[in-house]
């Protein structure tokens, strides 16, 4: 059996803007593809479950406005100053920082933006965990440790 393909899709108001935005401003990889839609190709997927009105808290934004949509999206790096530069990529490229990177409660390190369509993204340091790449094993590389 082939291996699932997890796509995440996001509704922008803007395709162009968009694209440059994540493919110029982030620095992903944007698939060759034909069409009024932009794929950017990911290091795998991962689905989490998180109480809302503490997602809200932890991104310090009221979980009654109508900014947000009880999702976010997180970008995890290998530390914390990956985390500081990734928020200022973001910025120069039109983000808005909605939570300046700090140490979490949980030991990790971490801070919130909102994209050009107001997707909140975290760009997170986690030491305790590393969601992949794995090995011909499924063993988390040595190297991503």
């Amino acid at each position: 059996m082939k291996p699932r393909i997890n796509i995440i899709t996001l509704g922008t108001k803007d395709l162009t803007k968009a694209t440059r935005f994540y493919k110029e401003g982030l620095g992903f990889t944007k698939m060759d593809f034909e069409g009024n839609i932009s794929f950017f190709m990911l290091n795998g997927s991962w689905l989490s479950l998180y109480p809302w009105e503490l997602l809200a808290q932890d991104a310090q934004t009221d979980v009654a406005s109508s900014g947000f949509r009880g999702i976010t999206l997180a970008h995890n790096v290998e530390n914390e100053n990956q985390v500081t530069d990734i928020l200022e990529q973001a910025k120069s490229a039109g983000a808005h920082i909605v939570k300046q990177a700090q140490k979490t409660e949980w030991g990790g390190f971490s801070g919130y933006f909102t994209d050009l369509d107001g997707h909140l993204w975290e760009v997170a340091h986690n030491p305790f965990f590393w969601p992949g790449p794995k090995d011909d094993n499924g063993h988390l590389e040595e190297s991503a440790r």
